[in-house]
């Protein structure tokens, strides 16, 4: 079993690797963490995040959770279905509500983290019910905002940290498609969708990498017991 306390930053929720490996090229002890093992060979812990967030190491935290039950693009699905057409007046559909609020009870887990000093939570744009169980993001942000030419909007909850600032406006591109609109059916089209672009990634590192490197985590549990 990998010793997560080696590491100073835990990338949530992230089986690609994308956001730990920008962060080790920029000198950070990174380590990402998911169900899933990591489809790039680096330091991951494969299991529940909930067995290592507690850890009071931590010097930053960048977390991806699920937003399958809290997007906007799905919100029609927490309401009834008759004769094909989802509609408030059908009433809730209480199998999606109660997974609404089960993600929403997850995404909390990464906001409410607050022994981590540095903390960044992103998610797609939620729908209203799930804004009033997780609260306003700080900034929203496009993948072609840092140099990967399409759409797809992200909100990022930040503790600690600035917005980040984009490196390419729209006139950079001859043309700029949305990511997910096109994308063809397939197993892995969930996994796609969700995987952070290589631009933001490298942003991430840049801008935010010396708050990490400066940052004071808390005293560790094992100092703790200790004392």
């Amino acid at each position: 079993m990998i010793d997560v306390t080696q590491y100073d930053v835990l990338v949530a929720c992230e089986e690609s690797g994308m956001v730990r490996d920008a962060l080790t090229a920029a000198g950070i002890r990174a380590i990402s963490c998911d169900k899933k093992p990591t489809r790039r060979p680096g330091p991951h812990y494969r299991g529940h995040v909930e067995d290592i967030l507690p850890l009071r190491h931590w010097r930053g935290m960048i977390a991806h959770p699920v937003c399958k039950y809290l997007a906007n693009s799905g919100s029609k699905h927490l309401y009834r279905r008759i004769n094909g057409i989802w509609a408030k007046e059908h009433g809730r559909d209480p199998e999606r509500w109660a997974k609404m609020e089960e993600g929403a009870r997850f995404f909390n887990l990464f906001r409410n983290a607050t022994h981590i000093p540095l903390r960044a939570i992103e998610n797609s744009t939620m729908h209203g019910h799930a804004i009033k169980l997780c609260g306003k993001p700080k900034q929203y942000t496009q993948p072609w905002m840092f140099g990967d030419g399409f759409t797809k909007a992200a909100g990022w909850w930040l503790y600690g940290l600035p917005k980040l600032k984009r490196t390419h406006d729209k006139t950079d591109y001859e043309k700029i498609e949305p990511k997910c609109w096109k994308m063809p059916p397939s197993e892995d089209r969930e996994q796609k969708r969700s995987e952070t672009e290589p631009g933001i990634a490298r942003e991430i590192a840049r801008q935010w990498g010396p708050y990490f490197l400066d940052a004071v985590p808390a005293p560790t549990l094992f100092a703790q017991a200790a004392e």
